[in-house]
């Protein structure tokens, strides 16, 4: 085990406070630790944030067994954004992924899996990935396979079983649906075998192999696994749709569909029980951002509409938006014996705090000085009293607002000009629907937020122009757009060749 401690990042400043009595001690030996994502699930889609009608047992037996957070954020507000940040510990910002589809995730980043490894931890990845193409010479969605190529095996993963984006979620290989005939790739070869009925049963019979063969060889484990469901398009089997016949044929879908994940969730805790490493091992589930389209699916079903269904439990906004419908998700944490049973966390948190927490778990050094976004966690995690030190920031190029921070209780948006114009306070924890704008009465605290998210967009700035890495990298897609004049950006954006 490495020994050392973990640098805190770039922006400090107290944002809220978590008490718990100590537990018991930790287990020994390094612990494993399993990263779920969903894709497009709302705040508002499972049990144990309120639905009623969605079945989801084994997820709210989760947050039964650990930690339900309340703020939760997946910091990007659409897919593989998300998923950069999530394994790099850094705002997307800094390395130019700012949409779907546009670069890739860059060598030069370190990631969970580069940490796991260099600790002694064998890596794998498994389910949607979409950081870059699969092949040199084939791409669902980027005209430059080979400038995109960036897959699972070449970023740090030891064994990956991965499509480079979404696809349907039953039968996920079946060509019905074209505009996304994403096949799956095992270490490099294309996947044939094994491919039908649900997707993430599909994606967990791959996984828990990957567990089992880690246990057999007394090495701890790193897998990051994320679904595609409640992805469009939203297809769910006889079985799952036959629970809710009560409802139209979309709600079947779109339910079923996630039910059919909560179950390979079951299925994962009960092998982790059974193979006698449920005690050491952390299992951490949220959703990438949250649910697709406008709220009103149509009448007649449309696999490519069916997550409109989802919903954000009376938050504002959607997927594509900063706004905490888009970006504050359904999440839960499990480790037995470390983490406390049924605590609820109202203490902001993002998926930008796995990486920092993941070094702090295994005793690792961070290599060099380029600034982090999240922070560790772990002293929450296991109960302890815990200061957040660091804001969590959000960017978009989608939709307004353009930038957005969270500093304790309060989150500011903005869309960064200089007159003010756009730009909005909000007090989360009393109002975490975003509907009071306190900004007139709040002018020096909005201020001050604002000069903060200014800095920290010119310390991405410094990043995307390659100022983290001491060997030559091409920028990825492009940096924020800003009001013209404005500091923070160049007269021109690097745009993917």
């Amino acid at each position: 085990m490495f020994r050392g401690f973990v640098r805190g990042a770039s922006c400090s400043l107290l944002a809220g406070v978590v008490t718990a009595a100590a537990l018991a001690d930790e287990p020994a030996g390094s612990p494993n630790i399993i990263f779920l994502m969903a894709d497009d699930l709302g705040y508002g889609d499972p049990g144990f944030n309120g639905n009623t009608v969605i079945k989801t047992p084994h997820l709210d037996a989760m947050a039964k067994d650990g930690i339900r957070f309340t703020r939760f954020y997946s910091v990007g507000p659409v897919c593989a954004p998300t998923r950069a940040s999530c394994l790099t510990g850094r705002h997307y910002m800094r390395f130019g992924m700012m949409h779907v589809n546009i670069g890739k995730l860059p060598r030069q980043e370190i990631t969970l899996a580069r940490i796991a490894r260099s600790g002694g931890y064998t890596t794998g990845h498994f389910g949607k990935w979409h950081l870059g193409s699969m092949s040199r010479t084939e791409s669902p969605r980027h005209q430059d396979p080979e400038g995109a190529y960036a897959p699972p095996w070449e970023r740090d993963y030891d064994e990956a079983f991965a499509t480079e984006i979404s696809c349907p979620t039953w039968n996920p290989a079946s060509g019905l649906h074209k505009q996304h005939d994403s096949p799956y790739w095992h270490n490099g070869r294309k996947a044939s075998d094994h491919l039908e009925g649900d997707d993430s049963r599909v994606i967990m019979d791959r996984a828990i192999p990957f567990i089992e063969k880690a246990v057999a060889g007394r090495t701890p484990f790193l897998t990051t696994i994320w679904f595609h469901a409640p992805h469009s398009p939203v297809v769910a089997g006889p079985e799952y749709r036959k629970m809710y016949a009560q409802h139209s044929e979309g709600e079947q879908h779109y339910y079923g569909c996630i039910t059919a994940m909560d179950a390979q969730i079951g299925r994962l805790r009960d092998a982790l029980q059974r193979l006698g490493i449920e005690k050491n091992t952390l299992l951490w589930f949220c959703s990438d951002n949250g649910p697709e389209g406008d709220g009103s699916p149509p009448p007649d079903y449309d696999a490519y509409q069916g997550a409109f269904h989802g919903t954000t439990g009376g938050l504002r906004g959607r997927k594509r938006s900063l706004y905490n419908g888009g970006v504050c998700v359904p999440a839960v944490a499990v480790w037995p014996g470390t983490i406390a049973r049924e605590r609820t966390v109202d203490m902001p948190c993002s998926t930008l705090d796995y990486l920092p927490t993941l070094c702090e778990m295994i005793g690792f050094a961070y290599p060099d000085e380029r600034p982090l976004d999240g922070e560790s966690i772990l002293p929450m995690l296991r109960g302890r009293t815990h200061q957040r030190k660091t804001f969590i920031p959000f960017a978009s190029n989608i939709r307004k607002p353009r930038a957005a921070l969270i500093r304790g209780d309060f989150k500011l948006c903005s869309d960064l000009s200089a007159s003010g114009a756009g730009d909005a306070l909000y007090h989360l924890h009393d109002d975490a629907a975003e509907a009071k704008d306190l900004i007139a009465s709040r002018p020096q605290l909005a201020q001050s937020m604002k000069a903060q998210l200014g800095d920290w967009v010119r310390s991405c700035r410094k990043s995307f122009d390659g100022g983290d890495y001491r060997e030559p990298y091409e920028p990825q897609g492009r940096f924020l757009t800003l009001p013209a004049g404005e500091q923070g950006q160049r007269s021109s954006d690097h745009e993917t060749k």
